[in-house]
């Protein structure tokens, strides 16, 4: 088991840097100077000069990369180019609202899209069809166009829930909620009717295999087969889509946040991308990436503890 979270942890480090050294160089090619887009274009040649100095844009670009991956690895991600504030410290603030979002997302996508699935799985018949034709439906939806219905409908014609911003979990709890349940049934939406799909499918294959057949003709429980030894078997592949989903509500809340007027990462990636900040950007790269690494880890290992059989694949 260790030597197979290493492994899977060795794989993600090398995902990371891949990434973050695409991401780099692919920033610093468009061509752009981020001393005149700072200053202006009535600034001088000779204080955009010192401005470049000073920001080491008069380095070699491999020169500025491997500053920058130095400086990344003890944890210094630099400072914004134009509010010169620590990244570390503008991610401190945009990462909890973001988190809070799609981690709720996820969890409440996985318990409806298990359970949907699970019934659909045994009792097919119209259940079975109508949760084909929703996720076909819903699929086709985006979920920036789901997020303004919610707020349409639930914020500004019911006023049940405030239409923008965000409130901190530890300032009030019954606000944070208020604040997050409709960006959160807005990202979750899609991954309800993908998930759902999926163990669906699973448990139909499962449910066709010899030894379950065996447990049902020596008499165990309905729900002790389905829960005990079915849904364990077919939750592989809805691990794989509920890391997949992850990794969907990510870049999705871009969209949403910008909807709600939630101050998170896709709001701080946006601004900082019109902009230029190169820091920032790299930051929300790299932040962004921990987060897919971390959640397949943890997939991961999920899927070895079910399945033996994955940690020596």
């Amino acid at each position: 088991m260790f030597l197979f979270i290493l492994r899977r942890l060795g794989g993600g480090l090398l995902l990371l840097f891949v990434i973050l050294t695409v991401t780099f160089f692919l920033l610093n090619s468009v061509g752009n100077d981020p001393a005149r887009q700072i200053l202006g274009p009535t600034a001088s040649a000779e204080v955009v000069e010192a401005k470049r100095v000073e920001l080491g844009l008069n380095l070699p670009l491999v020169v500025q990369y491997l500053n920058w991956l130095r400086a990344a690895v003890t944890g210094d991600l630099g400072s914004s180019w134009y509010s010169s504030q620590p990244v570390t410290a503008l991610l401190g603030y945009a990462v909890p609202p973001t988190l809070s979002m799609v981690i709720a997302a996820i969890l409440l996508s996985t318990l409806i899209g298990t359970a949907v699935g699970m019934l659909a799985a045994t009792r097919r018949g119209a259940l079975d069809r109508g949760l084909q034709i929703f996720a076909t439906l819903i699929q086709s939806v985006p979920a920036f166009l789901v997020a303004i219905v919610l707020a349409v409908v639930f914020a500004v014609q019911l006023r049940l829930v405030p239409p923008t911003g965000y409130t901190s979990f530890l300032s009030s709890p019954a606000g944070w909620f208020a604040s997050i349940v409709l960006p959160v049934i807005a990202l979750a939406v899609a991954s309800i009717a993908t998930i759902a799909l999926q163990v669906r499918g699973s448990t139909i294959d499962v449910l066709r295999q010899d030894y379950v057949r065996t447990l049902r003709s020596r008499g165990l429980p309905t729900r002790s087969v389905l829960l005990r030894h079915t849904l364990r078997n077919a939750a592989g592949p809805a691990l794989t889509t509920v890391s997949l989903s992850f990794i969907i509500a990510i870049s999705g809340s871009v969209i949403v946040e910008k909807v709600f007027n939630i101050p998170g990462i896709g709001t701080q990636a946006n601004t900082s991308a019109s902009k230029g900040d190169l820091p920032v950007v790299m930051g929300v790269v790299a932040v962004t990436v921990v987060l897919v690494v971390v959640v397949n880890l943890l997939v991961d290992l999920a899927q070895g503890w079910i399945n033996p059989k994955v940690r020596v694949a």
